[in-house]
């Protein structure tokens, strides 16, 4: 399978083949989905959270006299019966939420999610960004040139401020490294473009034996 490689100008410089294990790997949903379950529960964050009737700071006056009422006895006002008082069986913040998965069932994952991305037609490389400042105006610019879709995800091999600075405004376009690669970044892309070493340092990162 091949892809375009673009110039700095925005044209068609060339063309260039995948790695077929990275590319064209089977297909897997399931294992895709798990995966993209797998980043959003290990991103949430534990807010919610109510207080056992423990914790709820309430008087320890009695509600009234114990005897010549004719009502059954009151007892503390922070129980959970009472408006006020704790609540029982609520959310807390330190729930845990995390998830794990296998390393190769990660890596079969991205995989996956990339021979998607494939056979879809949604990846491209571009040779490199003739920008020396950060620049919005000419990334914006040679974005234009670039296969068109809603979501932009460019993969660097390494940190690239003038390239990050210059699209960190622009609508729609993300920008990670390599080595952080993951299933969810992919599957949310609509295009998803290699700039320059990112391919390679994706090989060396993912298709090792460790």
């Amino acid at each position: 399978m091949k892809i375009d490689i673009y110039d700095a100008t925005g044209k068609v410089k060339g063309s260039e083949d995948l790695n077929k294990t990275l590319f064209e790997a089977p297909i897997n949903e399931d294992l895709m989905h798990r995966a993209v379950l797998l980043r959003l529960a290990n991103a949430r964050q534990p807010i919610a959270h109510t207080k056992t009737r423990g914790e709820v700071i309430m008087t320890t006056k009695k509600a009234f006299k114990q005897k010549g009422t004719g009502r059954a006895r009151r007892g503390a006002l922070s129980t959970n019966l009472l408006r006020g008082g704790g609540v029982t069986h609520g959310p807390r913040n330190n729930a845990n939420y995390s998830k794990a998965m296998p390393k190769k069932e990660r890596r079969a994952a991205l995989f996956s999610s990339l021979s998607s991305q494939a056979k879809d037609k949604g990846i491209f490389g571009l040779e490199s960004f003739a920008a020396k400042v950060p620049k919005t105006k000419d990334f914006i610019s040679l974005l234009d040139k670039l296969p068109k879709g809603k979501k932009h995800l460019f993969v660097l091999a390494k940190k690239n401020e003038v390239f990050e600075k210059s699209c960190h405004n622009v609508t729609g376009v993300r920008t990670i490294l390599a080595s952080y690669l993951n299933p969810y970044d992919v599957l949310h892309s609509d295009q998803i473009c290699f700039v320059q070493d990112a391919m390679k340092s994706l090989e060396s990162t993912f298709l090792t034996t460790a």
